[in-house]
């Protein structure tokens, strides 16, 4: 698996991902929230399937 997702976006994913468990787990949203596992993984990976498919990439990549 090739890194498709940048850094910027990568910290928000995690950070929403975060966010939203945190919410579930208090109770605060219904169990919709527990939906923040699916950001946190692809942010903490840095590899979104669904950009692959579409062949987005959002990770700058050096020229050589």
């Amino acid at each position: 698996m090739k890194t498709n997702i940048g850094n910027i976006e990568r910290g928000v994913r995690i950070v929403a991902g975060l966010v939203l468990i945190g919410l579930a787990a208090t109770g605060t949203v219904g169990w919709w929230g527990w939906l923040g596992v699916v950001p946190l993984a692809t942010g903490a990976i840095g590899w979104c399937p669904p950009y692959a498919l579409l062949g987005i990439n959002t990770c700058k990549t050096r020229s050589s």
